[in-house]
């Protein structure tokens, strides 16, 4: 079984009656401030897993910024999840060259079991009431992307 099977099969994703609970964590951002899954109920989550020396997560974060900034206010919020293995050793002088406008938090080994991640870019999208709507291993089509994010947040 592939990563994305085996990640499909540990949530189920499909209807919004069918979709199971996101697992809730708590993770600090580059100042240090908490960032909680439970706090963004409500809204639809883009949760991004990414490194600094992910080629293809280069190319989708600006779509990213972009999908934030255009439906942020419509209740879409982004984390990004940085999963380069020195930490925030390495993410912080990234993030200071790369300013985003979401937050950045900084994931260990426990926080990709979580969501069994094993290759990047990973990205999973989360419904207002907190349940797995999409996930998609490798780089998105942006177009697509936008499409279900629209729908979701019509929910």
């Amino acid at each position: 079984m592939n990563a994305l099977a085996a990640l499909l099969a540990l949530f189920a994703v499909g209807s919004s009656a069918s979709r199971a609970s996101a697992p809730d964590f708590t993770l600090a951002d580059s100042t240090g401030r908490p960032i909680h899954l439970a706090d963004y109920r409500g809204k639809v989550v883009v949760l991004d897993f990414w490194a600094t020396w992910c080629t293809g997560c280069k190319v989708e974060i600006p779509w990213f910024m972009e999908f934030q900034k255009k439906y942020g206010k419509k209740g879409l919020t982004t984390i990004g999840a940085a999963m380069d293995a020195e930490g925030w050793e390495k993410v912080r002088p990234y993030v200071a060259q790369h300013p985003f406008n979401y937050a950045i938090v900084a994931g260990d080994d426990a926080f990709a079991k979580m969501f069994n991640v094993v290759n990047l870019p990973l990205t999973i999208v989360i419904d207002r009431q907190g349940r797995i709507a999409d996930i998609h291993a490798g780089m998105v089509d942006k177009r697509q992307w936008e499409k279900q994010l629209k729908a979701l947040l019509r929910e």
